[in-house]
């Protein structure tokens, strides 16, 4: 008797930034006090960092009262989906070195608006999954112990 498959994997810390690497929007997750804000973003990474742009607004206000954030990024196809939470601090790059080694990795609004402040998220931990994509299994027959 074979033994089944289990339909989630675990990622590792270099499979999550390989993941991370082949995609562009992800979220960010910020917290303050008792309000919680999601913001979709456009993306680069950046060595083991996620950098993105913004403009003055909330985003970057809830940034400087509290910096821990959650990024998460996530793809599928047909056959598989995987998803990757990177938890860690964000910063506005502040010298003008940060700031010209920013501007050139080539990461451009995706909307006609400027966003002059570039925000790196320092990873603290990763988390990642890769899922096999298939039919739900039979939830009344005989289950395998």
């Amino acid at each position: 008797m074979s033994e089944p498959v289990d339909p989630v994997v675990i990622l590792t810390d270099e499979e999550c930034w390989e993941r991370l690497r082949t995609q562009e929007l992800g979220r960010l997750v910020t917290r303050v006090g008792d309000v919680i804000d999601i913001f979709p973003v456009n993306y680069v990474v950046d060595g083991e960092s996620v950098l993105f742009r913004t403009a003055q607004g909330s985003k970057l206000f809830e940034l400087t009262v509290r910096d821990e954030v959650l990024f998460e990024v996530d793809d599928h196809t047909e056959a598989d989906a995987w998803s990757v939470i990177v938890r860690g601090r964000a910063h506005a790059l502040r010298t003008s070195a940060e700031v010209e080694r920013a501007d050139g990795l080539g990461l451009a609004p995706w909307i006609p608006t400027l966003k002059y402040t570039y925000v790196r998220v320092e990873a603290t931990s990763l988390s990642g999954r890769a899922f096999e994509r298939s039919g739900e299994p039979d939830r009344y027959g005989v289950q395998q112990y």
